[in-house]
């Protein structure tokens, strides 16, 4: 009997930490690029605002809204908060979800590229500041955190606290790396202005 139950917790456990794991691997190899790469700002867009980082500062923002939704809509799905959720949140949540990493790839995509992850001194020779140190990292770890919460929702024989500890640590990071970007750079210079990097 105890063989069993403990053969059946090593197969529930699989597959959560083969996600942790994965996401893991991809988090890393995305600080190795960021560290590697020689940023440039060819191979970026704008996407008709007047700068990257003002378009990079108004989609995080999106982003930011959008994870809240996430975490509402979630809340609300599985009766945590208020009564019966209407038979669209469910699609609305998912539809947002796509939405939040495809603008969350693009933006992560424009950071690493331009910026890549800056740790010790600039070139000028300052130190990187802190806030720009964790926001890089935790940049890098979201995407890792994209793999953990995919397997989450795909998973079928995963133990039924992955999906929400999955979502949650996605949550997290997301708005972490939110709040030490574009919040940051809103509440320290105001709304971007002409003349980006």
């Amino acid at each position: 009997m105890a063989d069993h139950v403990a053969a059946r917790t090593s197969r529930g456990l699989a597959v959560p930490l083969a996600a942790f794991a994965a996401g893991a691997v991809v988090a890393v190899l995305l600080g190795v690029f960021g560290r590697v790469h020689d940023p440039t700002l060819r191979g970026t867009t704008d996407l008709g605002f007047r700068t990257v980082i003002e378009m990079k500062v108004a989609l995080s923002l999106v982003i930011g809204v959008l994870v809240v939704l996430q975490l509402l809509s979630a809340l609300w799905i599985y009766g945590r908060i208020g009564g019966r959720a209407p038979s669209w949140l469910g699609t609305a949540h998912r539809v947002s979800g796509a939405l939040a990493l495809l603008l969350a790839v693009f933006v992560g995509y424009s950071c690493l590229w331009a910026l890549g992850l800056e740790v010790g001194t600039l070139h000028t020779g300052e130190p990187v500041p802190l806030r720009a140190v964790v926001h890089g990292v935790l940049g890098c770890a979201v995407f890792g955190a994209v793999v953990v919460k995919v397997v989450a929702v795909r998973a079928r024989r995963a133990p039924g606290w992955f999906l929400p500890v999955a979502g949650g640590l996605l949550f997290t990071l997301l708005l972490v790396v939110v709040l030490t970007s574009a919040a940051w750079y809103v509440g320290a210079r105001g709304w971007p202005s002409p003349g980006g990097y």
